[in-house]
């Protein structure tokens, strides 16, 4: 079992940063894949970014590729997102999520563990 809790979350105006945190709970924190999600209101839940268990290798969506980065610290058992030249298009809430195996995937379905979300909020 792994229990996730997001934080980082806010209001900030087009442009700026963020850095969303993710904790997680459970012994083995490090044999999981993690993923970032965001879902805005009426629109289905996307895929943002995703690291392997050793951060060799990640994903990203189209739209935030060249401006989000996600790291891991393992020792921590922590995930982030940071979260550069925000736009309002960007305004979700975020999601972190946990994939049993090393296989870096980008559909929410194959994800087990899922936290509750933090709010992103991007003015123009």
């Amino acid at each position: 079992q792994v229990q996730l809790v997001e934080s980082g979350g806010g209001l900030v105006q087009a442009g700026g940063s963020l850095r969303l945190s993710c904790a997680a709970s459970g012994r083995t924190f490090t044999y999981y894949v993690m993923g970032w999600f965001r879902q805005a209101p009426g629109k289905e839940r996307e895929f943002v970014a995703a690291i392997s268990w050793g951060g060799a290798n990640t994903a990203y969506a189209d739209s935030v590729k060249g401006r989000f980065t996600i790291s891991r610290d393992n020792r921590k058992s922590m995930v982030y997102l940071q979260a550069n030249s925000l736009k309002p298009e960007d305004t979700s809430v975020y999601f972190c999520a946990a994939k049993k195996d090393n296989i870096v995937t980008t559909t929410p379905p194959e994800y087990h563990y899922w936290g509750q979300g933090t709010q992103v909020t991007v003015s123009s």
